[in-house]
């Protein structure tokens, strides 16, 4: 079901709330709702919504299921960005809760004896492949700041289904038949083995009553539970047995801090877009989406060959820069400005030919400094959610374990994630230039992750968007606001089209879901599209339509639900 029928109800509410009240007048009933990619996460957070909780209180709880019921995804051991509409003063802030590299990690940590680069099954099933979790620590920094409830009453929930059990799920079900280099994994094994040794399968019941006991003493102590005490002695004796043990400490966890950070916003159409800035790669969203508006593609829609080759040569050019650039800039410059001046802007969408050629290679914006190739590895992973609440906050948030159950590793119930597979494994080119994303000790990997939120020319809230997928984040994002802004379909329309992602030589697509034509017209153009792209996007979006009636909805390639608080949904007659 899509957004647009659960909140029909809604638009007279929104559209009051952006009018003048009279003085008299009661304050209008805002809905919270809740978008997510599992059903017991997405009521885990609107279970929090009805008992008074705001957006941070429920994204905390929406946060602590996924790690329980989509462990493959996301959880307490890795990281997230979230982009935070605050309804009172209007502002869009971020809240960077990116893995850090323990303070001995260093540019060669990826490199084998024999000089090269780690096979990524190797990386990624070692202790050097985890960076200092950063999720937790930031969801109570969000929730000190603009939370409602109290922090001991966001976990018991979860703590029940864990004890209790739930059933695995199609999509956890075919992860586990899938072939991850994890599914090897000792603890990965041991988690999803019945007692006669085989591994469970969709239909199963899982409990973990052990992370059911974490997260209880999570809601008494606080998330100095994970960075501190037993649970931290834990992670470092983890990610400190071989193979390619890690460096971690326990002074990496106790110093670890998320970052509150000013949103990166850019006009696109008649809306601000707003974006986390580096390392996540929110100023690529918004670099496509500028191109984009270069073209015109606004004129044409999904069954003309000609905008799907438009919004594929864009891709390639923004992914070539992104690749290029974006990485921490605590550590390197990057050129956010340059990325997006309008006069670079439009040079690189002048580089869209007739037909696609070889892969473009980055450009030079202004301010940009000369840095290597990047050879950095990102296997699809992640999950998205939004949420808002009754006063009008929203929550737009992308968390990660990295790759399908992050590094395979397991501590006190959760998955340790993979995130260091995120930086460089080559820290230099052939002829000696850094990286941007090499490694380095205290330094953030590079991140696709770009949970976006949109404002209306009146600064007020017209919309949410974010997707997991690894690399092929910021082309579901662009796909999916495309068709929603430009060529004005449903949300749920837009995240229904055929995804397609081009970066460098290789042109990934839903083959099989595009309109008649299409992939042929996209051939004689020379963008040869092959099936498959990793794992399936994961968008979730929701839009205000000026008309002021509420559009959203959820991706049908994985198992998201939205759910809205009908106890505060007026009921029309």
């Amino acid at each position: 079901m899509s957004l647009r029928i659960l909140l029909t109800p809604l638009a007279a509410l929104f559209a009051a709330a952006c009018a003048t009240v009279p003085q008299q007048a009661a304050e209008p009933v805002r809905p919270g709702f809740v978008i997510a990619a599992n059903p017991l996460a997405a009521k885990a957070g609107m279970d929090v919504i009805q008992r008074g909780g705001s957006a941070a209180d429920a994204a905390v709880a929406v946060q602590a299921a996924l790690s329980l019921v989509e462990p493959q995804s996301s959880g307490l051991g890795g990281g997230a960005f979230m982009t935070y509409f605050d309804a009172r003063t209007g502002k869009v802030i971020v809240y960077d809760g990116r893995e850090t590299a323990p303070a001995g990690a260093s540019p060669t940590m990826f490199i084998g004896t024999d000089g090269k680069p780690l096979p990524f099954a190797t990386a990624v099933l070692s202790g050097r492949a985890t960076g200092v979790p950063g999720a937790l620590r930031m969801l109570e920094t969000v929730q000190r700041a603009h939370g409602r409830l109290r922090w001991s009453e966001l976990f018991e929930g979860t703590a029940v289904l864990a004890e209790q059990g739930f059933t695995i799920s199609p999509r956890l079900g075919r992860m586990l038949g899938g072939d991850y280099p994890q599914l090897t994994a000792p603890d990965v094994v041991k988690y999803f083995s019945k007692p006669d040794g085989t591994r469970l399968k969709v239909g199963d019941r899982l409990s973990n009553p052990v992370y059911a006991r974490f997260l209880r003493r999570l809601a008494s102590g606080g998330a100095d539970v994970l960075y501190k005490g037993e649970t931290a002695a834990r992670i470092v004796e983890r990610v400190r047995q071989g193979p390619f043990e890690s460096s971690m400490t326990m002074a990496d966890l106790a110093r670890y801090r998320p970052v509150r950070r000013d949103a990166l916003c850019r006009e696109w159409q008649a809306y601000t877009a707003c974006v986390p800035p580096p390392p996540s790669s929110g100023v690529s969203t918004l670099q496509l989406l500028a191109m984009l508006g270069r073209t015109d593609i606004a004129a044409r829609g999904p069954s003309d060959p000609q905008a799907w080759y438009l919004f594929a040569e864009a891709s390639r050019l923004m992914y070539a820069d992104r690749d290029r650039y974006v990485a921490d800039p605590a550590f390197v410059t990057v050129p956010v400005d340059g990325l997006l001046d309008p006069a670079y802007v439009a040079s690189r969408a002048a580089l869209i030919g007739r037909s696609a050629g070889p892969p473009p290679v980055a450009g030079t914006p202004p301010g940009a400094v000369s840095v290597g190739a990047d050879r950095t590895l990102e296997p699809a992973g992640t999950s998205h959610f939004i949420v808002g609440d009754s006063a009008g906050n929203v929550v737009s948030m992308t968390t990660t374990v990295e790759s399908i159950f992050g590094s395979g590793r397991m501590v006190d119930g959760f998955f340790l994630n993979n995130q260091m597979t995120d930086f460089s494994f080559s820290p230099t080119e052939a002829d000696g230039r850094p990286a941007a994303n090499a490694v380095a000790g205290g330094k953030r990997p590079r991140s696709s992750m770009t949970p976006l939120i949109l404002l209306d020319g009146q600064g007020r809230f017209a919309g949410a968007f974010g997707s997991p997928g690894g690399s092929a984040i910021l082309a579901y994002v662009g796909k999916t606001m495309t068709g929603a802004l430009l060529w004005k379909l449903p949300v749920q329309e837009a995240i229904d089209l055929p995804n397609l992602v081009a970066r460098g030589n290789g042109f990934g697509g839903e083959v099989d879901k595009f309109p008649a034509g299409v992939v042929a017209g996209l051939a004689a153009r020379g963008v040869a599209l092959k099936p498959g792209q990793g794992e399936d996007s994961g968008v979730h979006a929701v839009m205000v339509r000026p008309d002021g009636s509420i559009d959203g909805g959820f991706d049908r390639r994985r198992e998201g639900v939205v759910l809205i608080d009908q106890a505060r949904t007026p009921v029309r007659r």
